[in-house]
Order: C-alpha cells, then structure tokens, then sequence
C-alpha cells in the first residue's frame, strides 16, 4: 500500500489498554483483562509488524497506545478529554503498567503514544515521570513518543491544566513528548522557546527521536522501489493465503460457552433446514469492527450457513439497538417453528460499543433478550446462540434456557467470520478460543461506578473488586473459559516443593513476609512447571493450557495471576507434555501498597485446569 502512495509506513498500532470495565467502548481494540496476557499480545503485535533481521532497521513502525490507565472514553457525561484517573501505586504498577513495559521492553516499539486523561491529576502527556522517568530512563524506549490525536490542546482548552497555550507546549515537550498529533505545538511552541519556557536541545531531542525512526524506516535511502519490499504491489494484497489466514484467525478466536449433551457440532446428513434469525445475522461492515481495513470480500453468517444447509432468514429486529417498535417477532418465530434447527445471531455493534461510546448495561441492546427467548420457546428444534460482540454481556437467561442447547461467542470476526461460524458449527473446526475477559452480570453495572479505578476488592464497603485477578463475584463467564468438541485431561503436574531464595542472613533472624523482587539473587533463579495433557476425546482439537499462580495472602495480591500459556494441537488419545520456565522474581513477585516489587515467602500454589501444585518460596544463606 505504501509503495503504491496508499499509505504510510508509520501504525499507531495496537491499542493495548487492560479492559478494566467491561462496559469500555473500546472493548473491541483490545486483547483482553489480563496483564500478562496483553503483554505478549503487544510485544507479539509489535514483532510481527516491525522485524526484519537487522534490528535496527523497520519494516513497518508500530505503536503502543494509550499510555496509561485509560479506559473510560464517555460514561454517563464523563468523558475522557476531563477524566481523572485516581490510580494506587500498587494497580499503576501490576496493573496497568506491566504491557507497556512489555512492549518496550520485549516489543522494541518504535513509539508509545500518552492518552487523554490525567493520571493523579497530571495529564499523561505532561507527565515528566511517566515519559521520561519510566518510558525513557527506565525502559529504554527506542523511538518517539507521540500525543493521541489533540490531547496535547486538550490539555490546554478542555482540562485548563496550564494559563498559557505556550505554558501547555512546554509541559509536554519537557516532559518528553516528540511529537503532536495535531497542530497545537505547531502553533505555540516558537514563542514558548522564545519566552524562555522551553530550550532548544528539547526541540533536538524531539526531532532526532522522530527522524531516527524515519531512518530505520528507510526514508533516506533512495528509490523505495529498489529497496527490499519495492516490488511489493496490488497483486500481493488478498491473496488466497491471505483471504485463508483471515478465515483462520476468526476460527481460532470463536469461543463455545455453552454445549449441552454435546449438540453441536450439526451434522449436514441429518438436519436438512436452519433458521437463521438476529440482525446480526447477515451483516458485513459489522464483522470487521473500528480502525478497519478494506476487506477482500465479506462472507456473512447467513452466506456462510447457507453454504452448508437449506437456510431459513428473519432479521427479526430491525437494527442492533432492537428497540421495541423495530422488534419483528411473528416472522422470527414462525420461521423458528419450521426449520430443524435455530440459530440466533445477536450481539452490539459500533452503535453499542466504539470509541467515545462506553455502554450503560451489560443486558443484550434494547429487545433483543425477548428476541431470544420468544424464538427459543417458539422453535420446533433446539437453538444454537451466536453473540457477535467485544464486550461480554449478561446472557444468564440464555445459558439456563434448556431450548438454548449451545452458545457461541464469536467477537467480531472479521470479512470471513461467517464461514468460519460454520467451519465450528458443522464440525470441520474444533472450537479451541478461550475469553480473554470476564462476563459480568448485570448487576456489576448498577452498583460499581465505572469511574472508580480501583482494581482490589473491598469488604467494608462491598465493592467486589476488577478482572479474574481480584473479581470476588459470580461471573456468567470467567475470564479464560472455552469448550471443545473433544475432551482433554492434565496430569502429572510438576514443579519444585521448596526454592531456597539466598538472602544471606537478613531473614534468618526475624520473620519476613516479603523480600525485594530486585536483589542479586534474582540472577538466574528459575525452575521449570511441567504438565502433560492429553486428548481424550475422538476428534482432534487444541488446548490452550493457563499457567496460573497464587501468592500468600499479602499485600492485597491477586486471588491468582497468569504467568504462561500454551497452545497444544493433539489427535484422538494424543498426549503431550508442556514445560514452562518459571522465572521466580520476574513471573512471581506481587507489587506492595508503594508500587514495588516484592516477592512473598511461604506457601505459593500453581493451578493448570483441575490440577494444582503448592510450593514454598524459603529464604536461605
């Protein structure tokens, strides 16, 4: 696209904030609640976009956005041009911090891009210890820092965080910001160097920092045609490799939530008509989400289906916002009663979920609930139940509907995503996807401000706290849940009983909780989990295998953290052993009320599927 002037060689690209809330909008840029998790998803993402064998050099520049702890954009007239996030120590640093390290650190981003809002009560752009305290001095980033796209004059216009427009561009340039996704510096910054608020060896530092990533880029080395992706054109885009890893990817990222007595997958010699109802069910521009491409070509749901059996089709609402003058009932539920089989396709789109639009409510959009329930009750066969979402919703009525015999939960899948929900349907993929977020009931929503960032729990006042790390409710899903097709058992689950830490005599002599998670003895303190899982079931499937852990009950640490996981392809009756190199002060220290690093000594557990394994963590001379 670039060598054909259709685009640049710059993404700011991904975004990879820690879904906090599940009522974010921009749930659907997001890999998930999971710190781990979103860590090896950036540094992967950034990798994948930016390799080439010489290091120094880009193919393509990334960008690891929103620098930090944002995830509230427009909640009830809150919006996160004014928002504050109040943020402890202890969540700044196993919380929201930890993937943005990660894709610093093992990414080798070539830019980090600050958010809208202010972090106790300093805008993130403005925020000297954040940019060049952490990003700079203590990652070592290699490339530029950029504003999100106006935040630095909203500093200025929407927060009055300075008196000057000059007071606001030398703020951000001496905090460490290269470069503005706008035109406010391009405005003020001349007379705030003139005024003295600004040196010039900042403005140098913030060019060469720009035009170095444009040099690893190649911008100076001649005609682009003669470099190494000169000849790359129009016929290398959609490719049927493409167009097959597009198919691939939605396959991958389906989740079965629900399979009662082994319903699914459809066998094509037996059921001979499917209803095909929901107004998502023959959508297009929906299944790519925002920040989209142009796809090759679209396969819908209906398309895909309609590939495998006789379809029948009733939008049954109107929009996804299904308000009740647009709910058609009498044709959803009469094409229910004449088909073999039901599959009902709801879910949000862009209207419900995006970018400056947070939801209110975790229930299905407007009617799209007695949608669902009136067509189950009214089908002559068993329903199958398609949510097509980022966010999770509380589909509790569903999951304890006897006619609902199985749920799928299919993201937004993309251009192909249609005919990847039939490859899981009828069989020919085994659903291996696992939710990357906590499902919430409903009344999550009503009790817990969405502005509140606090992620522990807190008994005195009932708040139940944030994510499957310190979530003390009852999800309708936890995080990490996914069936198959198949079945799969773990066994053998190893790991040491006893790591002696050599601390020297400090905690010999009195009793210690915790010690430093940065001492020498770090160096090299390691041992391996090892697990064997099998597949005991007659169809070939993967298994995503979490390696999770529980520290000591101190300081407030996570119930349990995941710390590995692995994707294992086996046949019928195959077995397989995962080993994982646990390095004991960077996968298992907890971070203190003060944001540092510690690790608890005493009795720790691992937990893979049923099996868990305890072990102690000892100081020794």
């Amino acid at each position: 696209m670039y060598n054909v002037g259709k685009a640049g060689l710059t993404f700011w690209s991904p975004t990879m904030n820690l879904l906090r809330d599940p009522r974010w909008g921009r749930t659907l840029e997001t890999p998930g609640e999971d710190p781990y998790l979103i860590g090896k998803y950036a540094s992967g993402y950034v990798r994948g976009l930016q390799q080439l064998d010489d290091k120094d050099r880009l193919k393509v520049a990334a960008c690891c956005k929103h620098y930090t702890a944002y995830d509230v954009d427009n909640w009830k007239g809150v919006e996160r041009y004014k928002f504050n996030a109040i943020v402890t120590k202890q969540d700044m640093e196993d919380t929201f911090q930890p993937a943005f390290k990660s894709c610093v650190t093992e990414g080798n981003v070539a830019s980090v891009m600050c958010s809208y809002n202010q972090v106790n009560g300093t805008p993130t752009c403005a925020d000297k210890n954040l940019l060049s305290g952490v990003l700079r001095d203590q990652w070592k980033l290699n490339g530029y820092i950029v504003s999100d796209c106006d935040s630095v004059d909203v500093i200025f216009n929407a927060q009055r965080y300075t008196k000057t427009p000059e007071e606001t561009a030398a703020v951000t340039i001496n905090a460490g910001l290269d470069l503005d996704c706008g035109v406010f510096l391009a405005n003020h910054t001349l007379k705030a160097i003139q005024t003295g608020l600004v040196k010039e060896v900042e403005i140098d530092r913030a060019v060469t920092h720009n035009f170095i990533v444009l040099m690893r880029l190649g911008f100076f080395d001649g005609d682009p045609r003669k470099q190494r992706y000169g000849s790359l054109g129009p016929k290398d885009v959609c490719t049927p490799a493409h167009e097959e890893l597009a198919r691939e990817a939605a396959r991958q990222g389906i989740v079965l939530l629900k399979n009662d007595n082994k319903f699914l997958p459809l066998s094509t010699r037996t059921i001979k008509s499917v209803a095909v109802i929901g107004p998502q069910a023959n959508v297009t521009h929906d299944m790519i989400g925002n920040y989209e491409g142009i796809p090759c070509s679209y396969i819908t749901p209906l398309q895909g289906l309609s590939e495998h059996v006789n379809t029948i089709y009733a939008k049954g609402c109107a929009s996804v916002l299904c308000p009740p003058e647009n709910l058609h009932l009498d044709d959803a539920k009469n094409a229910a009663a004449q088909a073999d089989i039901t599959i009902l396709i709801v879910g949000a789109n862009r209207s419900v979920e995006e970018e400056s639009r947070d939801r209110v409510s975790l229930l299905l959009p407007g009617q799209q609930a007695t949608l669902v329930s009136e067509v189950a009750n009214a089908s002559k066969g068993p329903v199958v139940l398609v949510i097509m979402s980022a966010g999770g919703f509380d589909i509790s009525f569903a999951k304890s509907n006897d006619k609902i015999s199985s749920i799928l939960w299919i993201g937004y899948p993309g251009q192909h995503g249609g005919a990847a929900l039939a490859d899981v349907i009828f069989g020919s993929y085994n659903p291996s996807g696992r939710l990357p977020i906590t499902w919430y009931p409903e009344s999550f929503s009503e009790n817990i401000l969405m502005t509140d960032m606090r992620m522990r729990p807190d008994t005195s006042t009932g708040y139940p706290g944030r994510t499957y790390r310190f979530y003390t409710g009852t999800p309708i899903y936890p995080f990490g849940y996914g069936l198959s097709y198949t079945t799969f058992k773990y066994s053998r689950l190893k790991a040491p009983r006893l790591v002696n830490i050599s601390t020297g005599t400090a905690c010999l002599f009195k009793h210690c909780e915790t010690i430093s998670a940065t001492g020498s003895y770090c160096n090299d303190l390691s041992f391996q989990v090892r697990v064997r899982v099998q597949n005991t079931g007659t169809r070939p499937g993967a298994k995503s295998v979490l390696l999770y852990f529980t520290p000591p009950h101190v300081h407030n640490a996570p119930r349990k953290q995941l710390i590995s996981f692995e994707k294992v392809y086996l046949e019928p009756w195959e077995a397989k052993h995962v080993v994982v190199k646990v390095d004991v002060c960077r996968d298992l220290s907890i971070a203190d009320e003060e944001g540092e690093r510690k690790l608890a000594l005493g009795i720790h557990s691992f937990q893979i599927g049923n099996l868990q394994k305890y072990f102690v963590l000892e100081p020794s001379l």
